[in-house]
């Protein structure tokens, strides 16, 4: 098989993780096995640039011991081992996992370079604890010296920049020294289990695969000054080439704690009876022969600068045009009343209109149902918690919140109204509806003149 340079071992790892071409093909076009595209990917993963820098490491028996133990304490594959202890290939863990299987600790030792001895080896008892007092003893005792000393001044270092030590600065201290002393002899010192540290190396400086994608998507939110929500994120994702479910983008924004600012909804107004009911006489039938026929009304709450504005339309439903409007910061019964007022001076003297609306408590109010009943007009209610009832005023909501508010930069609140009465005048006057080939106000121009 060919040697190939870190760099490009690197290029084949970043073009697998793309996710555009499989292990197969990469490996194919540049003349390896597709396990090597693997393995180099998981390095990658786990150690970053880093995984591709040609290292020359005399490991040691217990080094080796340790990293088999913790193989098989958390069920990872060669793969994943390799790619957490730094070592180059899988192969190699086979390897030692072979020679303790068969000749147990020893065989792990490193052998000199070099022709091996002619002698014949002789049978090694197992190694016993050196006996009190003696050479092997008192190195054995400098050697436990050194470590709690080395152990020490590193952790001596992190209490006197941060204040306190955790169990994170622990695994770190005993990763730095795991060459020179045993994890098993470590781990013991510092008073942690072997697996705590086996788990917490394994999460330890782990290059985030979706750094490119947080990146993009606080881009993104920052781009629109937090009006847009997980859905629209995804959507101008897929629009720049990056297809991702809304869900991880979502639990994405979850994490970096990234909140749609603008956040539209529908206004509840109903507090029981407080006044009349009218009966639900449009009863969905949303078609109207003529204008001023059928008018739908609702409100709707949104929040933008952290305030709460209320939005109060009057719809025709002959051709889907606004007649008129209210804001404001309260939903009072005097954003209903001057919504009417202004919708009542539109209306001709002869007609037959029906006013239709929620079970709101501003409809059921002695004063509106009178304003309605002194110009003839007959009331209409949906029936109660239904919004289908009234669902072309809910639509146009919708497409409000499409088109404008996410869509529009506003300075402030009264900015936003500025742009709202001009995006409404667009809306009558501009918009095609796809229904009726026009705009609502040259659909209701075209059927005036014929008339």
């Amino acid at each position: 098989m060919a040697k190939f340079t870190s760099e490009e071992k690197l290029q084949a790892a970043l073009r697998y993780i793309k996710g555009n071409e499989s292990s197969h093909e990469i490996a194919k076009s540049i003349g390896t096995d597709h396990k090597a595209i693997l393995n180099w990917a998981k390095q990658y993963e786990y150690n970053g640039v880093e995984a591709f820098i040609k290292r020359y490491t005399n490991y040691s028996a217990q080094f080796k011991l340790d990293v088999l133990n913790f193989m098989i304490e958390n069920g990872t594959s060669l793969l994943e081992t390799a790619a957490i202890f730094k070592i180059a290939t899988p192969s190699t863990l086979r390897s030692w996992k072979k020679q303790f299987k068969t000749k147990g600790f020893d065989a792990l030792q490193s052998r000199k370079k070099g022709h091996p001895s002619m002698k014949k080896e002789t049978n090694k008892q197992p190694k016993q604890a050196p006996v009190e007092g003696t050479p092997e003893a008192l190195q054995a005792e400098i050697n436990r010296l050194r470590m709690e000393n080395e152990y020490f001044k590193k952790v001596e270092r992190l209490s006197s920049s941060q204040g306190k030590i955790t169990k994170e600065d622990k695994v770190k201290v005993i990763y730095e020294l795991r060459h020179k002393y045993s994890v098993k002899a470590l781990a013991k010192f510092a008073g942690i289990p072997r697996s705590t540290y086996y788990d917490l190396v394994k999460k330890m400086d782990r290059p985030d695969p979706d750094a490119e994608l947080k990146a993009e998507i606080r881009a993104i939110y920052n781009e629109h000054e937090g009006r847009y929500g997980y859905r629209r994120i995804r959507d101008e994702l897929a629009n720049r080439g990056k297809k991702v479910n809304h869900k991880k983008v979502q639990r994405i924004m979850k994490e970096l704690g990234l909140k749609c600012l603008v956040r539209m909804k529908k206004y509840k107004s109903y507090k029981g009876t407080i006044g009349k009911i009218a009966p639900n006489r449009l009863d969905r039938n949303f078609i109207a022969e003529a204008p001023n026929e059928k008018w739908v009304t609702d409100i709707t709450e949104f929040k933008l600068f952290g305030e709460k504005l209320y939005l109060s339309p009057i719809l025709d439903l002959f051709n889907g045009e606004i007649i008129t409007y209210t804001i404001g910061h309260r939903p009072t019964y005097s954003l209903v009343s001057e919504m009417l007022e202004k919708a009542l001076e539109r209306l001709p003297e002869e007609h037959q209109l029906l006013m239709h609306s929620d079970q709101g408590w501003h409809y059921q109010m002695k004063q509106y149902r009178h304003a309605l009943e002194s110009r003839g007009i007959v009331q209409s209610m949906s029936r109660k918690g239904n919004c289908y009832d009234n669902s072309v005023m809910e639509n146009f909501f919708g497409i409000m919140k499409s088109e404008f508010l996410y869509l529009k930069e506003f300075d402030s609140v009264e900015h936003f109204k500025k742009e709202l009465e001009k995006y409404i005048t667009y809306y009558n006057t501009r918009r095609l509806k796809a229904k009726l080939k026009l705009s609502p106000v040259e659909y209701r121009t075209q059927f005036t003149q014929a008339a």
